[in-house]
């Protein structure tokens, strides 16, 4: 296997590295945006309750049903905290996607370059071959023509 088929197949490897990457971190972004519209429907749901316990005192509650409503934003409110947890979480997951998916992205490129570089020296060679055949069959035309001359 040549040098540069193996930078090729290099190349190559590198980009499904890195589409590899794209791929788990769209599926990061995603899982972060449901984690965020859990949180958002969460906290909606705890102001509304809160909401309905105030309407509850105004309207006069009984002290059974008062320890109720406490108890239960309580644990409304824990959820809250274990969700903007699994939010934060989630943030680092996609964070560390991120960073992981550039990293593969610099890899890439740099074999790019090294086979753009690659091919571009072997346009100069091939170019420089055929300036020397070039000019080789001019020196060969121009001796014939001296020749055809002198006789």
């Amino acid at each position: 296997m040549s040098a540069s088929s193996q930078l090729a197949m290099l190349s190559d490897l590198a980009r499904d590295a890195r589409d590899q990457a794209g791929q788990l971190l769209a599926g990061e972004r995603q899982n972060e945006r449901q984690v965020a519209a859990q949180l958002e429907s969460l906290n909606r749901y705890r102001l509304e309750y809160a909401e309905r316990l105030q309407q509850a005192m105004h309207e006069g509650i009984d002290p059974a049903s008062m320890h109720n409503y406490q108890q239960f934003l309580a644990s409304l409110d824990a959820a809250l905290q274990r969700a903007r947890q699994a939010l934060d979480a989630q943030q680092q997951r996609v964070e560390q996607s991120q960073q992981h998916w550039q990293q593969e992205q610099k890899r890439l490129s740099a074999f790019d370059t090294l086979v753009s570089r690659r091919d571009a020296e072997r346009l100069r060679q091939e170019a420089r071959r055929d300036q020397r055949i070039s000019d080789e069959m001019a020196a060969g035309r121009l001796l014939r023509q001296r020749a055809g001359h002198s006789s």
